[in-house]
């Protein structure tokens, strides 16, 4: 009896931290409070190391490391297929992404027999199609779903080829060692969609000439509609799409003028290069990063310490600065709780992946295990959730 109470009393009053569920779909990885890391793990074409730093009340960045097969036959296609998913306006796209946009591309691979720009452009366009289904499906009771949307960032490794295709302003940078002086250089890989970029802005303008305000300054920031930073996105249906924008969205997302063409895309910018011996290591990561570290500090960090943890060196040297931009001390930055977190700093992925060019050439020829990784997380229990999430979804990794 006195057993019974006692454990009774331990329920009621357990730490904090055990109210949350910890996700991510391999055993390896590790919570710290809102960090969630893996510090080392083996792909098809070297190493990797995976972090995810929680901000938000509930985590809105996804990402998967995918090593093996890249089609749906086994006598397919093999490599290193990795993805970065920095969502808005809740977790939605984001999780809808990081569970079918990979089971597309290896369709189209198995259907074209090989890995190319086109396959993964129309693995975008499938993923695409498809949340425009869900939303349609949920729109008359959840309307505010077609204001959610995601950046999407890929990469793909295969034949001694790296595939950059990104959506929005998440980013890929190379780490290249230069022979002649043996320093490592950055090199920006991935075409980014950020209307405080001049040329992106041109390029709205330039599709959109009967619109004055097709790009806002507000607030010293520019804004797609002085809506949205970003001009690519999966999802954010009610700025492609007049059905949708309308009541009952919420009226600050509604538009004064129906839509009469899209105003954002989801065609990704994407490009192929063929990877050289002294390429040393890619780092993808959201924008939460790049808001806080160069490329060549990036760069710089990954080169000069051990591989072992190089993701999560990555997001806590990012969040020293964020402290720092507070005029706060770090270990007082860690003890602010996810929600009110995100006035210092977003939720920040990051995913390092080591080139080892002997892998790397051997890779086509190499069926070795397939591995799946999920960065990870803390999901509240399904009924504390965004009125708009499905217990289901809202559930899933």
């Amino acid at each position: 009896m006195l057993s019974e109470l006692m454990n009774f009393l331990r329920s009621c009053f357990r730490p904090r931290s055990n109210r949350y569920v910890h996700t991510g779909a391999d055993s390896g990885g590790r919570q710290d409070g809102l960090l969630w890391y893996k510090d080392i793990g083996q792909h098809i074409n070297g190493d990797f190391s995976m972090a995810v730093v929680q901000a938000n009340n509930l985590l809105e960045d996804q990402s998967q490391l995918e090593s093996g097969s890249l089609s749906t036959h086994e006598s397919g296609a093999y490599g290193t297929f990795v993805g970065v998913y920095d969502g808005h306006g809740g977790p939605e796209t984001s999780r809808y992404i990081n569970d079918h946009l990979f089971q597309h591309l290896k369709r189209f691979c198995l259907e074209q027999q090989s890995m190319s720009v086109e396959v993964i452009r129309k693995a975008f366009q499938a993923t695409e199609e498809g949340f425009l289904s869900v939303v349609t499906r949920e729109w008359p009771m959840k309307p505010q779903i077609a204001a959610v949307g995601s950046c999407c960032l890929v990469g793909v490794i295969c034949n001694g080829t790296l595939y950059i295709a990104n959506c929005g302003d998440s980013r890929a940078v190379l780490g290249r060692i230069m022979k002649a002086t043996g320093e490592v250089l950055s090199i920006q890989l991935s075409q980014e969609h950020n209307a405080s970029i001049e040329s992106v802005r041109q390029e709205l303008q330039s599709l959109h000439p009967e619109d004055p305000h097709i790009v806002v300054l507000k607030h010293n920031v520019w804004r797609v509609k002085g809506l949205i930073q970003i001009s690519r996105s999966i999802g954010d249906v009610y700025l492609k799409k007049a059905e949708f924008n309308r009541e009952p969205l919420f009226s600050k997302f509604r538009l004064r003028d129906p839509i009469k063409r899209p105003i954002l895309s989801a065609d990704p910018a994407i490009s192929a290069i063929q990877l050289q011996p002294h390429d040393q290591f890619i780092i993808f990561a959201s924008d939460g990063l790049w808001e806080h570290l160069t490329n060549q500090e990036a760069v710089d960090i990954v080169q000069k310490h051990p591989r072992n943890g190089s993701a999560k060196r990555l997001i806590k040297t990012a969040l020293q600065e964020a402290a720092k931009k507070r005029e706060m001390r770090y270990s007082d930055l860690k003890k602010i709780d996810r929600g009110v977190r995100r006035h210092f700093h977003d939720d920040i992925t990051v995913i390092v992946v080591f080139l080892d060019s002997n892998l790397v050439s051997k890779a086509s020829s190499v069926k070795g295990p397939n591995l799946s990784v999920r960065g990870g997380g803390i999901n509240l229990p399904p009924n504390t959730l965004a009125p708009y999430a499905t217990t289901t979804e809202a559930g899933s990794t």
